[in-house]
């Protein structure tokens, strides 16, 4: 398995403090109450309120167990403040437009794409930031981030309080606030950032047998399966997966759309993922806009890719929970499929053919010109080979857009999405 270059966080809430033993509250409910879904595991491991892997330790970047694009380097997200300026202006330069991010990890991204939209005056003054972010540790970061300053914690149950739970000023210029929840985020002409974001949605598994598509749930390892139960797979920590006698309610809810003649054995169906393509795509249709989601995933071909990384290596993901990041690659075809009843839908393409479509090219050459360290030039082309090569994050993220259906141009395609390019540049460099 190639390593995990990035991901991001949505969900979380944070003390630096050792949280309780999540392990052992997960053997405790599964002792009482029977094999757990995947989907209801990874929940629990990710976001528990007081041990979930996002809620206590800082988990992004070089130190942590992940990275992600907006931290290799400044031009990712410059790129994609000048995508939203060009669809801006080709939807008729609207009087607001909303920015708002799903799962904003350090605030990285989008204090990029704000410096960016300030270089355009026309444009910047008629900005605002909108974070659906849960976590209080992660929300703090993206304040210190956005605004120069020390964040202010919020309390740690963000959920009862009234949206927007916090508001600021950015150091460039645009009113910063955080929802809990995408249904919270004001209506209006918007740009919906997901960058990261839909990887971290919970799963639920689902495994071929002669007798059709059974769940695939977590069970103790050192429990007796029922009769009807048979392991898929062990693992040395206290947990196993083991197939469901008969069909569940996930079974017979969430494997409408696979087709009778699909050839795989096994499936990853991620309905929360569903549920926010739909809402995207509503409000996009009614209110105008568009949205950007990457991320690294499939076209509805690939089976068992649930898996754990820590300190940038892949970990059992069934071992010592709450201590790795869980993550599944996004079934970009499901995600369309949700979608295009509603809005266009574009896509998906490489990060690598993106980023070249949007002139990563020509911004690097500036940054180069501009620069007179030698060793800061090398960087530059680092930061550039870890974000387009195809053996990098140039192939392993996909670029997805949605924009709103009532244009007049039915030919038009956005920037970054018409067909790739051959471009002139030696990545082995």
């Amino acid at each position: 398995m190639a390593q995990r270059y990035s991901h991001r966080r949505c969900f979380c809430s944070a003390t630096q403090s050792q949280p309780p033993d999540l392990k052992k509250y997960l053997t405790a409910r599964i002792a009482a109450n029977g094999p757990m879904s995947v989907a209801e595991y990874m929940k629990e491991v990710l976001t528990n309120p007081i041990s979930g892997y996002y809620m206590h330790k800082n988990v992004i970047g070089r130190d942590g167990d992940f990275i992600t694009s907006p931290e290799v380097s400044q031009m990712f997200g410059e790129l994609l403040g000048i995508w939203c300026i060009n669809e801006w202006v080709k939807a008729g330069m609207p009087p607001t437009f909303q920015l708002v991010e799903l799962g904003p990890g350090r605030g990285t991204l989008a204090d990029d794409m704000l410096r960016t939209f300030a270089q355009f005056p026309t444009f910047g003054d008629k900005v605002s930031l909108h974070m659906v972010e849960i976590s209080p540790k992660l929300s703090q970061q993206q304040e210190e981030k956005l605004t120069g300053n020390p964040g202010t914690e919020v309390e740690a149950d963000v959920g009862s309080a009234e949206p927007p739970y916090k508001t600021v000023k950015s150091r460039h210029g645009p009113e910063v606030k955080w929802y809990k929840d995408l249904r919270e985020v004001p209506e209006g002409f918007s740009c919906y950032i997901a960058h990261e974001f839909f990887d971290a949605l919970p799963i639920f598994k689902f495994h071929k047998t002669q007798e059709g598509w059974r769940e695939v749930l977590v069970d103790l390892n050192t429990s007796k399966s029922n009769e009807d139960e048979v392991a898929t797979s062990q693992s040395d920590s206290d947990f196993r997966y083991v197939i469901a006698g008969g069909p569940t309610f996930p079974a017979r809810a969430f494997l409408k759309h696979i087709q009778p003649e699909d050839p795989r054995n096994h499936l990853e169906v991620s309905p929360v993922g569903g549920v926010v393509i739909s809402e995207l795509a509503k409000r996009i249709a009614e209110e105008g806009g568009f949205s950007l989601i990457i991320d690294y995933g499939h076209n509805g071909d690939k089976t068992d890719t649930f898996r754990a990384f820590k300190n940038h290596k892949q970990h059992d993901a069934l071992k010592d929970p709450g201590t790795a990041d869980l993550t599944a690659d996004v079934d970009f075809s499901y995600l369309r499929s949700m979608a295009e009843s509603k809005v266009k839908v574009f896509g998906p393409v490489t990060q690598k053919d993106f980023l070249h479509n949007m002139g990563i090219l020509a911004r690097l050459q500036m940054l180069m010109n501009n620069c007179k360290d030698e060793k800061r030039s090398k960087i530059l082309l680092s930061e550039y080979e870890m974000l387009t090569h195809p053996d990098k994050m140039g192939s392993r993220f996909q670029f997805l857009a949605l924009l709103s259906g009532d244009d007049d141009d039915k030919d038009y395609v956005p920037s970054g999405f018409i067909n790739p390019s051959e471009h002139e540049v030696n990545n082995s460099e």
